[in-house]
């Protein structure tokens, strides 16, 4: 990078799979001060071209010019920044449309190692890491790189896109301490052992799950099996890591748990105030991990940063002091002039033992009014019909909030760090 006149604020795309020369990149253009910005291998083409195009990057390592890496040997001396200079820009994941480079500063980025590295999972230096989500995701960074190298642990890095399988065998071989997944990874994870994959849990301590919400149904399920909790939690990239998460002494399956220590939140009403205890509004926090904002999207900044606050665009109510998540704000479903949680609906079907995956939508039927649509992928060990899971929804939920269709697919659509699409599935046909 020095060789080829990158300086301060210069941008570094990293185009890497997971590996020792992703890090190396990564630290290196951070250290003369350039600004790293790491971006998914998993995107289609057409993607990665926007994300480089709009991230204004002067030089792209990709695993064709990674082999540069191991050329250097000179020292390289540190630059000098000040605290509220960029660091390294994020893409988000695009969950609901496209993705927006989120600005994480040099001050901000350690401080997920000092909350909740330190406070939920208690990370110490002989804990050996393993992260099936990848660095290219805000999650997947701080959980194999800065969180890890802060603490002084070992981590376990593979260059290959997710399976149950080679999970797995990753787990009995390298015998991690602590494991970091998404909830479909964790599904996946939990299938493959229920269809007689090996699935040897003795060497870990800890779970974790971030992303999006964990369905209580799955982590009942891991508890059952393995006897091991996972302590499920809230982030984004824009807040930098998790900001509210379960703790080893305090596990509330569905709950996202209470804020991390150096964080707040609040839930906040349609007029911008907060509500009582108890009643749905929107998830604002904030705290030392918070993003500067987003690069040249000066509506959406003025929508997300307020003062120190970043609204996360996700529907919330308190129960009992633990905070649980209801789902986007844009994708609550008005039915019958009531408000339906679409994860609410999900849970119920995932108690079903052959669903392994759910996602509810809005509909519109005949009449033109909307209904709840469930799309499922079915379990290894058997196939549900629609009409039994319709049944299982109508003992366990009011009549609007029960999936008027159910059908059954193959995969659901995600994002490249697993998160489901659900505007996706949602159309406007009427049936």
């Amino acid at each position: 990078m020095r060789e080829r006149d990158i300086g301060a604020g210069d941008r570094v795309a990293i185009v890497l799979r997971d590996s020792p020369d992703f890090i190396a990149a990564f630290l290196g253009a951070v250290k003369i001060g350039a600004i790293a910005v790491p971006l998914s291998t998993l995107v289609r083409p057409e993607e990665l071209a926007l994300m480089l195009r709009d991230s204004g990057a002067r030089l792209v390592l990709t695993e064709e010019t990674a082999s540069l890496l191991a050329e250097a040997g000179a020292p390289v001396a540190a630059a000098r920044v000040r605290e509220d200079d960029m660091c390294f820009w994020q893409y988000s994941s695009g969950t609901t449309g496209g993705p927006k480079a989120v600005i994480q500063l040099h001050a901000r980025s350690l401080a997920p190692a000092g909350a909740h590295g330190r406070h939920i999972v208690g990370l110490r230096p002989d804990d050996r890491v393993y992260s099936t989500a990848k660095m290219f995701f805000s999650y997947g960074l701080q959980s194999s790189l800065m969180i890890p190298l802060a603490t002084g642990a070992s981590v376990v890095l593979d260059a290959e896109r997710f399976s149950a399988q080679r999970a797995w065998a990753i787990v009995a071989r390298e015998r991690p301490t602590v494991l970091y997944a998404v909830p479909g990874a964790y599904s996946a994870l939990l299938a493959a052992a229920e269809a007689g994959e090996t699935a040897d849990v003795a060497s870990l301590r800890c779970c974790i799950s971030a992303g999006e919400a964990l369905p209580a149904p799955i982590a009942d399920r891991w508890r059952a099996r393995f006897g091991l909790s996972i302590l499920d939690g809230m982030g984004s990239t824009e807040i930098g890591y998790i900001a509210l998460s379960n703790t080893v002494d305090d596990v509330t399956p569905g709950s996202s748990g209470v804020p991390v220590p150096g964080y707040e939140a609040r839930i906040v009403g349609d007029d911008g105030r907060d509500v009582p205890p108890g009643q749905p509004g929107t998830l604002w926090v904030r705290g030392p991990s918070a993003a500067q904002g987003y690069h040249a999207r000066p509506e959406r900044n003025a929508a997300t940063f307020r003062d120190d606050w970043v609204v996360t665009g996700d529907r919330y109510q308190v129960r009992d002091g633990h905070y649980t998540h209801l789902g986007r704000d844009d994708e609550m479903l008005r039915v019958g002039a009531q408000w339906v949680s679409p994860l609410e609906v999900e849970a119920v079907l995932m108690s079903h033992p052959d669903v392994r995956e759910c996602a509810v939508v809005g509909r519109m039927d005949r009449d033109g009014f909307t209904r709840p649509c469930a799309f499922v992928v079915a379990g290894a060990g058997g196939r549900p019909s629609p009409a039994e899971l319709i049944a299982l929804a109508a003992e366990r939920l009011p009549h609007h909030k029960r999936p008027h269709w159910v059908e059954l697919v193959s995969e659901l659509p995600k994002t490249a760090t697993g998160k489901v699409q659900r505007y996706r599935l949602s159309d406007d046909r009427r049936r």
